[in-house]
């Protein structure tokens, strides 16, 4: 890409790593691309390979993040501040900057610093003696970064979609790699996550060497899985690949990847259970923050950001008349309204996900790979194991009542409602999904009927210029 600097770019913070503690490892600070990949040591290697969390985080969960803006687009919150209208005016307004940082050309440059890293991380690898990291170890960093790269990835094309993307970035500095279609930027994040499966499978059960975050260890609330080995890490690698087959439309390679994941759908759906089947479905890996010097906060609970008002007014009712749980859980009342553009904008909720500066955002979890396979259903038409997923999810999550009405002519919508409150303000997930099933036309047009919903974002300016 578009890049000048010649030092390994924030490939770790040793100090402050969010919910990890302190590393005893070397500072990486200023050390040169070419003697970190020529004459790495098992010190910055391992330190390098912790970086890429810490670069994937990057940009997620800030006031202007991946989170907030794709979760504005897609109609989930509202930006109001009043020192910044471009939450406002471009993110619902007609068009997006790509010369600016923030709105519109944001969403590149970090991922791809991160994958240039993995690479750099890579090559390492290969000079690195097996006396001080062994052959198992090196194939569990070795799909790590890989798969952290595919993550990355994932970043750029869901933001530019049909735009495209590059592939092709382990080049010199000086070059620059082709934008390609998004159906073969989607079949080189298969291709990674697949690669990246093969060497963990090669790890067998070994430990990874060098420090991962608590995220890692399931929900940092209510930690249940541990995905610090490269057996466990698999299965975390597999629903990352059922994702990407999902959003590729290759339903039968998503069931196969599910079937390898964490996936679990076997808790009562009786009172008595209602907190098991909570922890259950928040089963996963996290991104943690912490509110210290030197580390990164999450700051989706800005005052700023609130919640859209249709979350509660499209919701349904449990037997009961009480909202679906997960609304409760997710969003309060606000004492009074907040209102923006003369009015046009206002709601009167806010999110409660992020109660604090430190509170951890999902990279994935159970209840998304139970609709993933409803998903995947539904495309191969087995609507009655999709109505199944739907179901546990209806019941388990929002409390609400299965319904026995499911077929394949309003699966879809069933199955777009049930992620929407599901995988609510957690990663863009509305936005996504509703322009895949070229439904965006579906989102309310508040600031200006004619302002259709963005479908994507542009290629940065600094990136098209410089071609």
């Amino acid at each position: 890409m578009h890049l000048t600097k010649k030092t390994v770019v924030a490939l770790c913070a040793v100090l402050g790593l969010g919910g990890c503690g302190s590393l005893d490892v070397d500072d990486l600070d200023n050390v040169s691309l070419d003697d970190f990949r020529d004459n790495p040591t098992k010190s910055r290697v391992l330190t390098a390979a912790t970086g890429l969390i810490i670069g994937n985080r990057v940009g997620l969960a800030a006031q202007n993040g991946y989170v907030a803006e794709l979760g504005v687009i897609g109609r989930e919150a509202f930006i109001f501040d009043p020192a910044e209208p471009r939450p406002v005016e471009e993110l619902l307004g007609p068009a997006l900057d790509p010369g600016g940082p923030a709105f519109g050309g944001n969403f590149w440059t970090n991922p791809y610093a991160n994958i240039r890293n993995a690479n750099t991380l890579l090559a390492a690898m290969e000079k690195l003696p097996s006396t001080s990291v062994s052959d198992a170890e090196k194939e569990a960093i070795r799909g790590y970064a890989k798969t952290f790269q595919a993550l990355d990835f994932l970043v750029v094309i869901n933001t530019r979609d049909t735009n495209g993307a590059a592939i092709d970035v382990d080049k010199p500095l000086t070059e620059l790699a082709s934008i390609e279609s998004k159906e073969k930027v989607f079949e080189h994040i298969a291709g990674l996550l697949d690669q990246a499966a093969a060497h963990l499978t090669a790890a067998g059960k070994v430990a990874f060497p060098f420090r991962l975050t608590t995220g890692f260890e399931g929900d940092p609330s209510t930690p249940t899985d541990d995905f610090t080995t490269a057996d466990a890490f698999l299965k975390f690698n597999r629903g990352l690949k059922a994702r990407v087959a999902v959003y590729q439309g290759h339903y039968d390679d998503a069931l196969t990847a599910l079937s390898q994941s964490f996936i679990d759908a076997s808790i009562p759906a009786d009172d008595g259970a209602k907190g098991a089947a909570l922890t259950s479905l928040n089963r996963g890996v996290y991104h943690v923050f912490r509110a210290a010097s030197g580390d990164l906060d999450n700051n989706l609970l800005s005052t700023t950001i609130f919640a859209h008002p249709s979350i509660v007014t499209d919701a349904e009712n449990q037997a009961n008349s009480s909202v679906d749980d997960r609304v409760s859980r997710k969003t309060k009342k606000l004492e009074k309204p907040a209102t923006a553009a003369d009015g046009k904008l206002s709601t009167d909720l806010a999110f409660t996900l992020y109660p604090s500066a430190e509170s951890p955002v999902p990279i994935i979890r159970n209840e998304e790979l139970i609709l993933l396979r409803a998903e995947a259903n539904i495309g191969l038409g087995n609507i009655g194991p999709a109505a199944d997923d739907i179901n546990y999810i209806r019941t388990r999550s929002g409390r609400l009542a299965a319904r026995t009405d499911i077929t394949a002519a309003n699966a879809v919508d069933e199955l777009l409602k049930q992620k929407r409150y599901s995988l609510l303000f957690e990663g863009g997930h509305r936005w996504i999904d509703l322009r895949r099933y070229n439904k965006l036309d579906t989102l309310p047009r508040e600031l200006d009927p004619s302002f259709a919903p963005h479908e994507r974002f542009p290629i940065p300016a600094a990136e098209t210029d410089a071609r």
